[in-house]
């Protein structure tokens, strides 16, 4: 079971949603979260990050305005950072896709063909 697929979705970003179609015309229906709604906790982003294998700086959207006006130039740690992630979780690049123990940013959405 831990080889199913995971999304970590916005449905209004058209690279999240690109990156679901290509799953989805695979004949993959992967677990959708939606990450806006739900955020993934520190440990949980910790375990994302080490799969993905980047550091919390790697997956920061940093064209976001909450990011220029609160953390740009900021030198936090680690465990700030993946805290400031899962308060602010818009500040997440979007999509991950998760599979097993591999995961990939789906900028491009082509990405995700290296989990299929």
């Amino acid at each position: 079971m831990s080889d199913k697929f995971k999304i970590y979705h916005n449905p209004r970003c058209r690279k999240s949603r690109e990156t679901l179609e290509i799953l989805k015309s695979n004949k993959i229906d992967p677990e959708i979260i939606l990450y806006l709604k739900t955020p993934p906790n520190p440990q949980e982003l910790k375990l994302l990050l080490a799969k993905l294998d980047m550091k919390p700086i790697d997956i920061i959207r940093k064209e976001e305005r909450e990011y220029k006006e609160k953390y740009k130039g900021m030198d936090f740690n680690e465990d700030e950072w993946l805290k400031v992630l899962h308060d602010n979780p818009k500040l997440i690049q979007r999509p991950i896709v998760v599979k097993g123990s591999k995961a990939v940013m789906g900028r491009p959405p082509e990405n995700v063909n290296d989990l299929l």
